[in-house]
């Protein structure tokens, strides 16, 4: 821990990890930013409007993709931070509901990593034409939808995990659980979703939404832990 004085606010790690919780936040509205406004195609789109978006949008996808790594290691970076802070309140009720967050998370790591590989492929198969575009489109749209299981995994646990703890507030933790709903509704309605465009999308979009403002919270929370805390206890860490 970084301290000049014993009085003077540390850049401790749960600070550094609600700062990663927020670049992250930022990182994926950014990269979305770049995408949507381009004409991404939405998921379960027609196959030419996926043709003529990726096949015109290469720089477009590439500068987006370039984003996604340092998302990743700033949503790992984050879940360290929030096991970290909850683990002492769990230990002393056999409870590991932080640990399902975290794997939550890195699982949604793992998949989104396929889904940006699958962009990046789609951009050299659509400008040669070939006939793998549109099984990997649907791949695609596939992932998107059912990485909705992971982030719901992270949001349930790292919800939960925090209420118990006294870590978050109520109204934090009610919009986790119920972005947890929304992911895991549209994940569970993947096979629906994929087929066509339609309103069903709405459900992961509006669940994602609620993530960006659930992640960004949960960072400001860190952030404010007590770094010269003596005890290293978690705030109403005492509450049943």
């Amino acid at each position: 821990m970084l301290r000049k004085s014993r009085g003077e606010t540390a850049l401790g790690f749960p600070r550094i990890t609600g700062l990663a919780a927020i670049g992250f936040a930022a990182t994926i509205v950014l990269a979305n930013a770049i995408m949507v406004p381009a004409g991404l195609p939405l998921t379960g789109a027609e196959i030419g409007e996926v043709d003529a978006f990726f096949g015109t949008r290469g720089g477009v996808v590439a500068v987006a993709s370039a984003l996604t790594p340092t998302a990743w290691l700033l949503a790992t970076l984050f879940g360290a931070g929030a096991v970290s802070a909850l683990r002492r309140f769990e230990r002393g009720r056999d409870e590991a509901w932080s640990l399902l967050g975290f794997t939550g998370l890195a699982l949604q790591n793992v998949t989104f990593a396929a889904v940006i590989a699958i962009r990046l492929a789609l951009t050299s198969t659509t400008a040669r034409h070939s006939p793998a575009t549109g099984g990997l489109r649907v791949l695609h749209d596939a992932l998107f939808t059912l990485n909705g299981t992971f982030l719901a995994l992270a949001l349930i646990g790292l919800s939960v995990a925090g209420l118990r703890a006294g870590l978050i507030r109520p109204w934090h933790g009610t919009v986790g659980l119920i972005s947890a709903a929304l992911l895991f509704g549209s994940a569970t309605l993947t096979p629906l979703v994929i087929d066509r465009a339609g309103p069903l999308g709405l459900l992961g979009l509006a669940g994602w939404l609620m993530w960006v403002v659930w992640i960004v919270a949960y960072g400001v929370t860190l952030i404010r832990l007590n770094q010269t805390d003596p005890t290293g206890s978690v705030p109403g860490a005492g509450r049943p």
